[in-house]
C-alpha cells in the first residue's frame, strides 16, 4: 500500500520533535498504521534550519499555500500557532481535500466551529489531540474511551508554566515576580508570558474539553478567565495551613442550568492527587457518572511528547481515512446536528465554595461584623483561621473558609466587608473546590 504523505507547517519545537520521532519509530508506527506515513514536505520560513533537519528525505519550502494546494500530500500537519496565517492555511487545506492534524488550541477555541463545519462539509478530518495537555491523551479519553459516559465535570492542571511558578512559591516561600523570573531562565516561561500568567492558555485548552465532554459549540468568548499575577505568597502559606493546595484550574462543569466555564487559581484539598501535581506537569481530572473520577497525568508540553500526540492522529488518521465520513469519530464527539444550545453561565451565577482573607484590626467584635454580613447573604462557614499580630502590632489577618455559595452572594458581601472600619484594604478571594 503506499505512503500517506504529509506536509509539516511549521518545524519549530513540536515541528522537529514530530519529525524526529516519526523518523525514529517509522516501523513501529507503521505496523500500527497498517501503511508507511512520511513527511514529503516541509513549509518554515527558516528554510536553512528546516534544510539542516530534514536532509534529503522531503522538500522544503517557504510558503504554506505551497504545501496544502500540493496534489500529492494527504494530511497537513499544522504547528505555526496563531489566528492570523494558520486559520487561512487550515481553511485552505481542508478546501482541497487535504486531513489536518493541529496542535493549535488558541485557533481551535476561536474558531474551531468554522473549521469543523469546513471539514465536515468536505468529508476530511481535523485531528488535535496535541492541542490540549501535550502528551496526555486526553481529547481521545473524552471522544472515546469515556463515550458511554455522561460527563459531570473536568478539572485540569492543563498550563505546565503556572504550574511551575506555583510550586516553586509553595515549596521556596517566593513571590510571583521571582518566581517568573526563574521560570524564564530555566525556559519554562516565554519572554511574553501573558498567555500563560493570566490563564488565557488554560481557558482555550477548558473551551475545547467542555465542547468535547458536553457536546456544544466552542465558545471561548464566553469563558471567564484570572490568571495567577495578584496571588501573593501568604495565601499560599495560608491554604497550607488549611490543608489545601493553590493551582491554576480549567474547570467546566454540568449544572442544572448550563455549563460552567471557568479558569481561575483554585484551593485544592492536598489530599486529591491532583494537587500534588508538581513543575511543569499536567493532569486532567473528569468525573462521569458511570466510571466515577479518572486522572490523566503526564507532560503538558515539550517538544516529543506533543509530537506523540501529533503522531497518534497520524495513524488515526490513516487508519479512518478510507472509513465513510459518516462512521468516523465526529470532531466534538457527539454528532455534528446534535450539538446542544446548553448555556455557558456567567460567572455570578456559578456556585463553589471560597478562600476568603482580610487584614483587619485586632480587637473584640470585628469577627462578629464578618460572619454578620455573611450570615445576612446566608453563606455559612466551614473554617477559619485568626493570625495573631506581631509584636507591637494591632491588626491581623483573617482567613475563612465558605461552604458553597454563589459568587454574586460573596462579591455582595465582599463589598460589605470592605466598608467595616475595622476592615483595612481589599479583600482578598480565591474559590476552592473539594473535586470529590
Amino acid at each position: 500500500m503506499k505512503p500517506i504523505k504529509v506536509g509539516l507547517l511549521g518545524i519549530g519545537t513540536v515541528g522537529s520533535g514530530t519529525f524526529n520521532v516519526l523518523k525514529r519509530n517509522q516501523q513501529e508506527i507503521m505496523r500500527r498504521a497498517g501503511r508507511s506515513i512520511e513527511i514529503t514536505m516541509i513549509a518554515d520560513l527558516n528554510t536553512e534550519r528546516a534544510r539542516e533537519l530534514a536532509g534529503d528525505s522531503c522538500e522544503v519550502v517557504n510558503d504554506g499555500n505551497l504545501v496544502v494546494t500540493h496534489p500529492d500530500i494527504d494530511i497537513v500537519i499544522e504547528l505555526i500557532g496563531g489566528y492570523g496565517i494558520a486559520k487561512d492555511l487550515v481553511l485552505k487545506a481542508i478546501a482541497n481535500g487535504k486531513h489536518v492534524v493541529t496542535a493549535n488550541k488558541a485557533l481551535l477555541a476561536t474558531h474551531g466551529n468554522e473549521i469543523f463545519k469546513a471539514a465536515q462539509e468536505k468529508g476530511v478530518m481535523v485531528a488535535f489531540e496535541a492541542a490540549v495537555a501535550g502528551g496526555i491523551p486526553i481529547i481521545k479519553a473524552l471522544r472515546e474511551g469515556l463515550t458511554a459516559n455522561r460527563i459531570e465535570w473536568i478539572a485540569g492542571i492543563i498550563n505546565g508554566t503556572t504550574n511551575f511558578i506555583l510550586s516553586e512559591m509553595r515549596d521556596k516561600g517566593l513571590d510571583f515576580a521571582t518566581v517568573l523570573k526563574q521560570a524564564q531562565a530555566l525556559g519554562y516561561a516565554e519572554a511574553d508570558p501573558t498567555f500563560d500568567i493570566e490563564g488565557v492558555d488554560a481557558a482555550h485548552k477548558a473551551t475545547i474539553m467542555a465542547s468535547i465532554a458536553y457536546g456544544i459549540p466552542m465558545q471561548f468568548d464566553k469563558a471567564y478567565v484570572e490568571g495567577i499575577t495578584k496571588l501573593e505568597a501568604s495565601d499560599i502559606r495560608y491554604a497550607e495551613e488549611l490543608g489545601y493546595r493553590i493551582k491554576l484550574l480549567g474547570i467546566t462543569k454540568r449544572t442544572p442550568d448550563g455549563i460552567e466555564l471557568r479558569v481561575h487559581p483554585t484551593l485544592i484539598p492536598e489530599k486529591r492527587l491532583i494537587a500534588n501535581v508538581e513543575g511543569a506537569m499536567n493532569a486532567v481530572l473528569v468525573q462521569g457518572d458511570a466510571v466515577g473520577a479518572t486522572l490523566y497525568y503526564g507532560k503538558g508540553a515539550g517538544s516529543e511528547p506533543t509530537a506523540s500526540a501529533v503522531i497518534a492522529d497520524l495513524v488515526d488518521i490513516t487508519r479512518l481515512a478510507t472509513a465513510d465520513p459518516e462512521h468516523r469519530v465526529p470532531h466534538l464527539a457527539f454528532q455534528p446536528d446534535a450539538l446542544s444550545n446548553l448555556p455557558i453561565l456567567p460567572m455570578s451565577e456559578i456556585v463553589t465554595s471560597y478562600y476568603l482573607r482580610m487584614h483587619v484590626e485586632d480587637r473584640p467584635g470585628v469577627l462578629a461584623d464578618v460572619t454578620r454580613i455573611l450570615a445576612d447573604l446566608t453563606i455559612s462557614i466551614d473554617a477559619m483561621l485568626q493570625k495573631e499580630p506581631g509584636d507591637g502590632e494591632t491588626r491581623t489577618d483573617i482567613i475563612i473558609l465558605t461552604h458553597q455559595t454563589k459568587e454574586k452572594n460573596i462579591v455582595a458581601a465582599i463589598e460589605k466587608i470592605e466598608q467595616l472600619q475595622t476592615v483595612f484594604g481589599a479583600v482578598t478571594k480565591l474559590r476552592l473546590e473539594e473535586l470529590s
